[in-house]
């Protein structure tokens, strides 16, 4: 019997036969070496089963939530269970801030790493590009600590939970700073496709919302110590009131918006701390592409705006800056990314992920492993087959390979 355990959306049921939530590292060596499989869970928003296992789930949310300051201070270490709104709390309370968030903070730490996708903006890194060293329990339960530099570092800091159980990381840390956040409506689907780059690199974050079809609207971030954004040649307008992504719902939910400056952690996330954005009656995919294929790409996808549109809630464009890490798909190249929010019925959404990854094959597209696509191009990973042998060296028993692992890399 299954312990009936889901994933945030509702639309995963997990097979796990246990679910084990450790109150120390000890512990979760314990239970990984004593299960037969196993894998660990963060906070359930994966819409793939890549968080999945027959055996025993894994959930780190009781370990003791710490978040230690090196002496130096440009790096604090992270346990394994906090999510990212209370490790920037703590952070912030340090004077500290992480260079990049994603738009939800009411996911760990670790589980944003693991995918190498969160964040935004043109010189920015995923949040996994913040990662110095990480402590992982492997399949036989002992603890190793993996740092920059050391070999198997990159492929193990974006691995979706397939080599272990990851405690606790380390990650670089600046000083704290402010940003404002500006939304602009009425963005000319000319000016997007044909001066995107002028476009993304106007403020330290910047995102534009679209429903493929006639609505384009930039969300901008600018450091407050940055100079002012000049959106005015666009011929966008600036809101005059708040916006949620969803064209028609509340911003109540939404950071503060129309200029008004705060701390890093209240306006890089597009939804605040305190409420929970959404339900879960959603589902979500994301495809990178390299930013030099982004007219390309983005005409390919204003093609399907007809098929997209009607199964669609809403989708972001974001940028993001290249990283080191094997199965990121910013791996070596700055990349655009296309996300869609989905309405909850995966039976009409497959067909459109269907055409969606056809369209885009041509600009060497890679997904986001932990949200819905269709197929996993091994040829547009470079060492698509070196972290194959890390599988088979870390883990060769299969204790942490589910459905998903053993789809993308048969033994």
């Amino acid at each position: 019997m299954t312990t009936g355990a889901k994933n945030w959306a509702g639309n995963v049921v997990f097979s796990a036969e246990h679910l084990e939530a450790p109150t120390s590292v000890e512990r979760v060596r314990e239970v990984v070496a004593d299960a037969d499989k196993a894998h660990v869970v963060g906070a359930g928003h994966s819409f793939s089963r890549i968080a999945d296992t027959t055996g025993t789930l894994i959930s780190l949310r009781n370990l003791p939530p710490t978040v230690e300051v090196s002496r130096d201070r440009t790096s604090a270490r992270i346990s394994g269970g906090l999510r990212l709104a209370e490790t920037a709390t703590a952070l912030d309370a340090e004077g500290l801030a992480l260079h990049n968030l994603p738009s939800l903070p009411h996911i760990t730490v670790v589980g944003a790493v693991a995918t190498a996708t969160h964040g935004s903006g043109d010189g920015n890194g995923s949040l996994a590009s913040a990662v110095r060293s990480l402590d992982l329990v492997t399949a036989d339960g002992k603890l190793t600590t993996l740092s920059r530099g050391d070999a198997r570092f990159d492929g193990v800091v974006a691995s979706f939970g397939s080599l272990g159980v990851v405690t606790g990381v380390e990650l670089d840390v600046v000083p704290a700073f402010e940003v404002e956040q500006r939304v602009y409506d009425d963005l000319p689907w000319s000016v997007l496709v044909e001066r995107s780059a002028e476009l993304f690199a106007q403020a330290y974050s910047v995102s534009v919302f679209t429903d493929w079809r006639d609505s384009f609207t930039p969300w901008v971030k600018r450091r407050t110590s940055d100079a002012p954004a000049d959106l005015g040649w666009t011929g966008a307008r600036e809101a005059t009131s708040g916006r949620h992504p969803i064209p028609g719902v509340s911003a109540e939910h939404c950071t503060p918006q129309l200029g008004e400056p705060g701390p890093w952690h209240a306006r890089l996330p597009h939804f605040r701390a305190e409420f929970t954005p959404s339900s879960g009656d959603e589902l979500q995919s994301e495809y990178v592409v390299p930013r030099e294929h982004a007219a390309e790409s983005l005409r390919a996808l204003k093609e399907l705006g007809s098929v997209i549109s009607p199964v669609l809630q809403v989708s972001e464009i974001r940028t993001v800056a290249a990283d080191e890490h094997w199965l990121s798909p910013f791996y070596r190249r700055d990349g655009m990314a296309f996300h869609f929010t989905w309405v909850p019925d995966a039976h009409a959404v497959r067909p459109v992920l269907t055409l969606i990854e056809e369209a885009l094959a041509p600009y060497s597209v890679r997904p986001h492993f932990g949200k819905l696509h269709e197929t996993a191009p091994a040829d547009r990973y470079e060492h698509w087959a070196r972290f194959a042998g890390l599988l088979s060296d870390l883990d060769p028993f299969g204790k942490f390979r589910n459905e998903v692992v053993d789809h993308y890399f048969p033994r």
